[in-house]
Protein backbone atom coordinates (compact mmCIF):
# COMPACT_ATOMS: atom_id res chain seq x y z
CA UNK A 1 0.00 0.00 0.00
CA UNK A 2 1.10 3.17 -1.10
CA UNK A 3 1.78 6.12 2.04
CA UNK A 4 -0.29 9.11 2.07
CA UNK A 5 3.00 11.43 1.49
CA UNK A 6 1.60 12.84 -2.12
CA UNK A 7 -0.31 15.58 -1.34
CA UNK A 8 -2.11 15.12 -4.65
CA UNK A 9 -3.52 11.74 -2.82
CA UNK A 10 -7.28 12.16 -0.90
CA UNK A 11 -7.60 10.72 2.53
CA UNK A 12 -9.31 8.28 3.16
CA UNK A 13 -12.26 10.68 4.48
CA UNK A 14 -10.72 13.22 2.84
CA UNK A 15 -9.46 16.39 4.97
CA UNK A 16 -11.27 18.86 7.11
CA UNK A 17 -14.18 17.41 8.79
CA UNK A 18 -16.99 18.54 11.63
CA UNK A 19 -17.85 16.33 14.60
CA UNK A 20 -21.45 17.59 13.97
CA UNK A 21 -23.52 18.80 17.17
CA UNK A 22 -26.84 16.81 17.02
CA UNK A 23 -29.94 19.66 16.98
CA UNK A 24 -32.57 18.68 19.68
CA UNK A 25 -35.93 20.55 20.21
CA UNK A 26 -36.74 23.81 22.37
CA UNK A 27 -36.53 21.13 25.50
CA UNK A 28 -34.03 18.85 24.38
CA UNK A 29 -36.98 16.17 24.38
CA UNK A 30 -36.61 15.08 20.94
CA UNK A 31 -33.93 14.95 18.21
CA UNK A 32 -35.15 17.56 15.46
CA UNK A 33 -34.30 15.68 12.16
CA UNK A 34 -34.76 18.52 10.08
CA UNK A 35 -32.22 20.72 11.68
CA UNK A 36 -29.99 17.51 11.44
CA UNK A 37 -30.15 17.62 7.75
CA UNK A 38 -29.83 21.54 7.85
CA UNK A 39 -26.78 21.54 9.50
CA UNK A 40 -24.86 18.83 8.19
CA UNK A 41 -25.91 20.49 4.58
CA UNK A 42 -24.42 24.02 5.78
CA UNK A 43 -21.29 22.09 6.84
CA UNK A 44 -20.76 21.05 3.38
CA UNK A 45 -22.04 23.00 0.98
CA UNK A 46 -21.33 26.43 2.55
CA UNK A 47 -18.54 25.56 4.73
CA UNK A 48 -16.69 23.64 2.69
CA UNK A 49 -16.44 19.99 5.34
CA UNK A 50 -15.27 16.79 3.49
CA UNK A 51 -17.13 14.98 5.81
CA UNK A 52 -18.66 14.98 8.77
CA UNK A 53 -18.77 13.12 11.69
CA UNK A 54 -21.81 12.08 13.60
CA UNK A 55 -23.33 10.57 17.11
CA UNK A 56 -19.49 11.68 18.65
CA UNK A 57 -18.80 13.13 21.75
CA UNK A 58 -19.80 16.79 20.26
CA UNK A 59 -22.98 14.98 19.04
CA UNK A 60 -23.63 14.10 22.74
CA UNK A 61 -23.92 10.68 21.48
CA UNK A 62 -23.80 9.64 25.58
CA UNK A 63 -27.73 10.79 25.77
CA UNK A 64 -28.95 9.61 22.92
CA UNK A 65 -30.93 6.40 22.68
CA UNK A 66 -29.23 3.93 19.45
CA UNK A 67 -33.21 4.73 17.77
CA UNK A 68 -32.02 8.49 17.33
CA UNK A 69 -28.28 7.42 16.56
CA UNK A 70 -29.11 5.53 13.20
CA UNK A 71 -32.06 8.33 12.40
CA UNK A 72 -29.46 10.89 13.00
CA UNK A 73 -27.11 9.59 10.62
CA UNK A 74 -29.88 8.33 8.47
CA UNK A 75 -30.48 12.25 7.88
CA UNK A 76 -27.01 13.06 7.30
CA UNK A 77 -26.73 10.32 5.21
CA UNK A 78 -29.75 11.71 3.03
CA UNK A 79 -28.50 14.93 3.27
CA UNK A 80 -24.80 15.39 2.16
CA UNK A 81 -24.07 11.33 1.85
CA UNK A 82 -23.52 11.75 -1.97
CA UNK A 83 -21.29 14.82 -1.64
CA UNK A 84 -19.11 14.28 1.86
CA UNK A 85 -18.08 11.20 3.42
CA UNK A 86 -20.57 10.36 6.65
CA UNK A 87 -18.36 8.43 9.82
CA UNK A 88 -20.61 7.29 12.20
CA UNK A 89 -18.94 7.50 15.91
CA UNK A 90 -20.07 3.74 16.97
CA UNK A 91 -17.18 3.17 19.99
CA UNK A 92 -18.71 2.23 23.92
CA UNK A 93 -16.78 0.74 26.36
CA UNK A 94 -18.97 -2.54 25.01
CA UNK A 95 -17.43 -4.57 22.33
CA UNK A 96 -21.39 -5.81 21.85
CA UNK A 97 -22.48 -2.57 21.93
CA UNK A 98 -20.43 -1.09 19.69
CA UNK A 99 -20.46 -3.99 17.22
CA UNK A 100 -24.26 -3.40 17.07
CA UNK A 101 -24.12 -0.02 16.17
CA UNK A 102 -21.61 -0.51 13.46
CA UNK A 103 -23.83 -2.68 11.73
CA UNK A 104 -26.58 -0.29 11.95
CA UNK A 105 -24.11 2.40 10.45
CA UNK A 106 -23.78 0.03 7.67
CA UNK A 107 -27.15 -0.16 7.47
CA UNK A 108 -27.96 3.10 7.00
CA UNK A 109 -24.79 3.87 4.55
CA UNK A 110 -22.59 5.58 6.41
CA UNK A 111 -18.73 5.40 5.11
CA UNK A 112 -17.15 4.78 7.77
CA UNK A 113 -16.66 4.25 11.96
CA UNK A 114 -15.45 6.08 14.58
CA UNK A 115 -14.25 3.86 17.20
CA UNK A 116 -13.05 5.41 20.18
CA UNK A 117 -11.32 3.80 22.91
CA UNK A 118 -13.45 1.85 25.61
CA UNK A 119 -13.78 4.79 28.49
CA UNK A 120 -13.45 4.03 31.99
CA UNK A 121 -12.72 0.35 32.16
CA UNK A 122 -9.44 0.78 31.20
CA UNK A 123 -9.34 -2.49 29.63
CA UNK A 124 -5.50 -4.19 29.45
CA UNK A 125 -3.66 -3.95 25.88
CA UNK A 126 -4.48 -7.25 24.87
CA UNK A 127 -8.40 -7.14 25.30
CA UNK A 128 -7.92 -3.48 23.75
CA UNK A 129 -6.32 -4.65 21.01
CA UNK A 130 -9.19 -7.66 20.37
CA UNK A 131 -11.57 -4.92 20.83
CA UNK A 132 -10.89 -2.67 17.73
CA UNK A 133 -10.30 -6.21 15.77
CA UNK A 134 -13.48 -7.35 16.29
CA UNK A 135 -15.74 -4.15 15.76
CA UNK A 136 -13.72 -4.06 12.54
CA UNK A 137 -14.43 -7.05 11.48
CA UNK A 138 -18.47 -6.72 12.29
CA UNK A 139 -18.75 -4.66 8.81
CA UNK A 140 -17.13 -3.36 5.74
CA UNK A 141 -16.61 0.00 6.64
CA UNK A 142 -12.84 1.70 7.25
CA UNK A 143 -12.89 2.57 10.40
CA UNK A 144 -10.82 5.87 12.21
CA UNK A 145 -9.44 4.42 15.75
CA UNK A 146 -9.92 7.63 18.17
CA UNK A 147 -6.61 7.95 20.59
CA UNK A 148 -8.35 10.47 23.14
CA UNK A 149 -6.62 9.52 26.36
CA UNK A 150 -7.47 12.43 28.66
CA UNK A 151 -11.18 11.68 28.32
CA UNK A 152 -11.05 6.84 27.65
CA UNK A 153 -8.37 6.91 30.91
CA UNK A 154 -5.67 5.18 28.51
CA UNK A 155 -3.89 5.73 25.77
CA UNK A 156 -3.60 3.48 22.67
CA UNK A 157 0.15 2.04 22.38
CA UNK A 158 2.46 2.99 19.78
CA UNK A 159 3.60 -0.83 19.39
CA UNK A 160 -0.78 -1.53 18.83
CA UNK A 161 -1.35 1.29 16.59
CA UNK A 162 1.17 -0.16 14.22
CA UNK A 163 -0.16 -3.35 14.33
CA UNK A 164 -3.37 -2.33 13.93
CA UNK A 165 -2.20 -1.04 10.54
CA UNK A 166 -2.54 -4.72 9.08
CA UNK A 167 -6.22 -4.66 9.79
CA UNK A 168 -7.23 -4.08 5.96
CA UNK A 169 -10.30 -2.09 7.23
CA UNK A 170 -8.42 0.20 10.03
CA UNK A 171 -7.18 3.13 8.10
CA UNK A 172 -7.21 6.09 9.99
CA UNK A 173 -5.99 7.78 13.50
CA UNK A 174 -8.16 10.73 15.05
CA UNK A 175 -5.42 11.37 17.24
CA UNK A 176 -6.20 13.85 20.34
CA UNK A 177 -3.25 12.23 22.20
CA UNK A 178 -0.92 15.53 21.58
CA UNK A 179 1.86 13.82 21.50
CA UNK A 180 3.81 15.00 18.26
CA UNK A 181 6.62 12.69 18.29
CA UNK A 182 4.42 9.42 19.22
CA UNK A 183 2.45 10.22 16.50
CA UNK A 184 5.40 10.79 14.10
CA UNK A 185 6.88 7.43 15.11
CA UNK A 186 3.63 5.96 14.04
CA UNK A 187 3.24 7.62 11.28
CA UNK A 188 6.57 6.73 9.86
CA UNK A 189 5.74 2.78 10.01
CA UNK A 190 2.05 2.64 8.96
CA UNK A 191 -0.23 3.77 6.31
CA UNK A 192 -2.81 5.20 9.12
CA UNK A 193 -3.94 8.43 8.03
CA UNK A 194 -3.82 10.79 11.40
CA UNK A 195 -6.17 13.01 11.75
CA UNK A 196 -5.70 16.04 14.17
CA UNK A 197 -8.50 15.34 17.25
CA UNK A 198 -7.55 18.78 18.56
CA UNK A 199 -8.39 21.73 16.14
CA UNK A 200 -5.22 23.80 16.90
CA UNK A 201 -3.38 20.50 16.32
CA UNK A 202 -3.83 20.54 12.88
CA UNK A 203 -0.36 22.11 11.60
CA UNK A 204 1.31 20.47 13.59
CA UNK A 205 0.48 17.34 12.89
CA UNK A 206 0.56 18.34 9.28
CA UNK A 207 3.94 19.24 9.70
CA UNK A 208 5.05 15.11 10.67
CA UNK A 209 2.58 13.36 8.24
CA UNK A 210 -1.01 13.88 9.53
CA UNK A 211 -3.67 14.60 7.06
CA UNK A 212 -5.80 16.43 8.05
CA UNK A 213 -8.25 17.58 11.01
CA UNK A 214 -11.44 16.52 12.75
CA UNK A 215 -12.55 19.41 14.04
CA UNK A 216 -15.31 21.51 16.67
CA UNK A 217 -14.41 24.73 16.09
CA UNK A 218 -14.79 23.95 12.57
CA UNK A 219 -18.70 24.21 12.35
CA UNK A 220 -17.62 27.84 11.76
CA UNK A 221 -13.71 27.39 11.11
CA UNK A 222 -13.71 25.04 8.43
CA UNK A 223 -12.59 27.75 5.73
CA UNK A 224 -9.67 28.53 7.78
CA UNK A 225 -8.70 24.95 8.28
CA UNK A 226 -9.17 24.15 5.13
CA UNK A 227 -6.65 27.58 3.62
CA UNK A 228 -3.99 26.02 6.05
CA UNK A 229 -4.22 22.49 4.91
CA UNK A 230 -4.07 23.50 0.79
CA UNK A 231 -1.23 26.22 2.05
CA UNK A 232 0.75 23.38 3.78
CA UNK A 233 0.57 21.01 0.73
CA UNK A 234 1.28 23.65 -1.92
CA UNK A 235 4.80 24.00 0.35
CA UNK A 236 3.71 27.40 1.72
CA UNK A 237 4.82 27.03 4.81
CA UNK A 238 5.31 30.34 5.89
CA UNK A 239 2.21 31.37 4.44
CA UNK A 240 0.33 28.23 6.54
CA UNK A 241 2.15 29.43 9.87
CA UNK A 242 0.31 32.97 9.42
CA UNK A 243 -3.51 31.09 8.47
CA UNK A 244 -3.06 28.95 11.56
CA UNK A 245 -2.24 31.74 13.24
CA UNK A 246 -4.74 33.94 12.32
CA UNK A 247 -7.28 30.96 13.33
CA UNK A 248 -5.72 30.30 16.51
CA UNK A 249 -8.32 32.51 18.65
CA UNK A 250 -11.53 30.36 17.05
CA UNK A 251 -9.61 27.23 17.50
CA UNK A 252 -8.68 27.47 21.28
CA UNK A 253 -12.01 29.75 21.97
CA UNK A 254 -14.47 26.93 21.68
CA UNK A 255 -12.85 24.69 24.34
CA UNK A 256 -13.81 27.68 26.87
CA UNK A 257 -16.31 25.72 28.19
CA UNK A 258 -17.52 22.39 26.58
CA UNK A 259 -17.00 22.39 23.44
CA UNK A 260 -20.84 20.95 22.06
CA UNK A 261 -22.09 23.72 24.58
CA UNK A 262 -19.91 26.25 22.78
CA UNK A 263 -20.95 25.21 18.90
CA UNK A 264 -24.68 25.24 20.16
CA UNK A 265 -24.62 28.47 21.69
CA UNK A 266 -22.97 29.72 19.07
CA UNK A 267 -24.95 28.27 16.22
CA UNK A 268 -28.07 29.42 17.61
CA UNK A 269 -26.89 33.11 17.89
CA UNK A 270 -26.44 33.10 13.86
CA UNK A 271 -29.80 32.00 13.26
CA UNK A 272 -29.60 27.98 13.64
CA UNK A 273 -32.48 26.07 15.76
CA UNK A 274 -30.09 23.50 17.36
CA UNK A 275 -31.98 23.30 20.81
CA UNK A 276 -29.61 23.13 24.51
CA UNK A 277 -27.81 20.34 24.97
CA UNK A 278 -28.87 17.69 26.92
CA UNK A 279 -28.22 17.29 30.64
CA UNK A 280 -25.74 16.86 31.83
CA UNK A 281 -24.20 19.31 29.97
CA UNK A 282 -25.46 23.08 30.41
CA UNK A 283 -25.31 26.54 29.06
CA UNK A 284 -22.62 29.06 28.28
CA UNK A 285 -22.82 32.00 30.13
CA UNK A 286 -23.37 35.41 28.29
CA UNK A 287 -20.20 36.88 28.69
CA UNK A 288 -18.34 33.78 27.60
CA UNK A 289 -20.54 33.47 24.44
CA UNK A 290 -19.94 36.77 23.32
CA UNK A 291 -16.38 36.44 23.71
CA UNK A 292 -16.22 34.08 21.24
CA UNK A 293 -19.01 35.25 18.57
CA UNK A 294 -16.44 38.56 18.49
CA UNK A 295 -13.65 36.10 17.60
CA UNK A 296 -15.52 34.63 15.19
CA UNK A 297 -16.91 38.18 13.98
CA UNK A 298 -13.33 39.28 13.86
CA UNK A 299 -11.57 36.49 11.92
CA UNK A 300 -11.57 36.32 8.23
CA UNK A 301 -12.79 33.17 7.35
Amino acid sequence: MQLMTDPDMTPVFGRVLTAMVTPFTADGSEVDYAQVARLASHLVDDLGNDGIIVNGTTGEAPTTSDEEKRAILDAVVTAVGDRASVVAGVGTFSTKHSIKLARHAQDVGADGLLVVTPYYSRPPADALEDHFVTVADSTDLPVMLYDIPHRSGIPIPEDMLIRLDAHPLIRAVKDAKANVMSSAKVMAQTNLAYYAGDDAYLLPLMSVGGVGVVGTSTHFTAPAAQKIVQLFLDGKVEEAIQANRDAMPAFQGVFATQGAMMVKAALTARGFDVGPCRAPMGTVPDAMLQTYLDILDASDF
